[in-house]
This record gives C-alpha cells, sequence and structure tokens, in this order.
C-alpha cells in the first residue's frame, strides 16, 4: 500500500470519526448539560 493510499485511508476514517462526535455532541446538547466545559 502506498503511503498516499494509507494517508486517504486515515484522512477518511478521521473524517468518520468527526462526522460521529459531531452527531454525538448535537445530539447530547438537547440534553441537559451538565459538565460540558468543565475543562475550560
Amino acid at each position: 500500500m502506498s503511503r498516499e493510499e494509507r494517508r486517504a485511508e486515515a484522512l477518511r476514517a478521521n473524517l468518520h470519526r468527526r462526522k460521529a462526535q459531531a452527531r454525538a455532541r448535537k445530539s447530547a446538547s438537547s440534553a441537559p448539560k451538565d459538565n460540558e466545559n468543565e475543562g475550560s
């Protein structure tokens, strides 16, 4: 597998993960938020 192929796969996986996180965050924001920005 070439470097470009590995990179493309990593980018795709990354995008997938970010979309999933954004979706989870959006659904969580409708719930009462307790410790959303506790670490800031």
